[in-house]
């Protein structure tokens, strides 16, 4: 079933991809501010730079009159970016006053998102924050005088705690709170962290450890079952033991996360180091079908099964 979109989110991918004028899809050369968040590795990424029209003594008084970026997801992801750019240039916004755009604006503008597609308005509040980093270091503007929270914790390396998308602990803190997210599913719907290999979500130090602490210790836990492949009996496998560990990763590492964005997959056939897959739902439609197989299926089975299997869109 495809995911219900807005009007105005199909209205602003519609256009962007067909590159109507005044779409924002592309890049800025020699950018002002430039900021990027997510990972292509792990399905979504966004590029987001912006230009300004200098103040002549003040640069907390440059006004953004330029904004572009680039997207690699999903009709949602697209929209999002669509809509900040508009906020920002509409709005005739100063970088630090940019600032204040966060992920709750972006649905608005978009009439709303569906509850598992809100990372992809996160990817662009995120980007925007980095963006306006950059130029602040540029201009020599000490952006910690109007947020220093979000500085500190941007300046902070922090720990890993979801390492499928490179997720730390003090973004998940800060995202936890600002979205009031108090499920395992939660912070995976919003933030993608948490929907790949699942290890993170219960060891110690994980998500809902996060959550316990941030929420007390009685936020409602999830439990999601988890599979431990030998890499090392891969030669030792028959064609049958392969297929059925194949089949036991699909079911618990890849299915969920597909199913999350509306899709599915269907195992059509192994051939010695060839698995051959295709993708069903909303993924099936996908602009980034092939990418979702080579880099989200492809590579949870060569890490979990064996290295050199190799998937194969049919």
């Amino acid at each position: 079933m495809p995911w219900e979109y807005s009007d105005k989110v199909l209205q602003l991918f519609q256009d962007a991809v067909r590159g109507k004028a005044g779409t924002h899809m592309g890049i800025i050369e020699n950018p002002d501010g430039f900021g990027e968040h997510g990972s292509i590795v792990c399905g979504d990424a966004l590029r987001f730079s912006f230009r300004v029209k200098r103040h002549p003594t003040d640069p907390t008084r440059d006004v953004i009159t330029e904004a572009r970026y680039q997207t690699f997801g999903c009709t949602s992801a697209i929209a999002a970016s669509e809509a900040l750019c508009a906020l920002l240039e509409e709005g005739q916004k100063t970088p630090i006053a940019a600032l204040h755009v966060t992920n709750q604006d972006l649905i608005e503008y978009l009439g709303g998102l569906p509850d598992q597609k809100i990372h992809c308005s996160v990817m662009g509040a995120e980007a925007l924050q980095t963006a306006v980093i950059d130029w602040a270091q540029k201009r020599g503007v000490d952006v910690a005088d109007f947020l220093p929270q979000l500085i500190k914790e941007e300046q902070e390396e922090g720990r890993i705690v979801c390492r499928c998308f490179a997720a730390s602990e003090p973004y998940l803190r800060r995202k936890i709170r600002e979205l009031g997210l108090r499920t395992i599913p939660e912070i995976t719907n919003a933030l993608k962290a948490g929907g790949g290999c699942t290890t993170c979500h219960h060891q110690p130090g994980g998500l809902q450890d996060l959550l316990d602490e941030i929420w007390g210790t009685h936020a409602p836990v999830d439990s999601t079952p988890t599979v431990a492949i030998d890499k090392a009996e891969a030669d030792r496998l028959s064609p049958y033991q392969l297929g059925k560990r194949v089949e036991q990763v699909i079911a618990t590492h890849i299915r969920s996360l597909l199913r999350a964005e509306g899709g599915d997959i269907e195992l059509v056939d192994i051939q010695e180091d060839r698995v051959y897959c295709r993708l069903t739902g909303t993924c099936s439609a996908c602009p980034g079908a092939d990418q979702t197989l080579k880099m989200l299926v492809e590579r949870h089975l060569k890490e979990l099964v064996d290295e050199r299997l190799r998937v194969i869109a049919v």
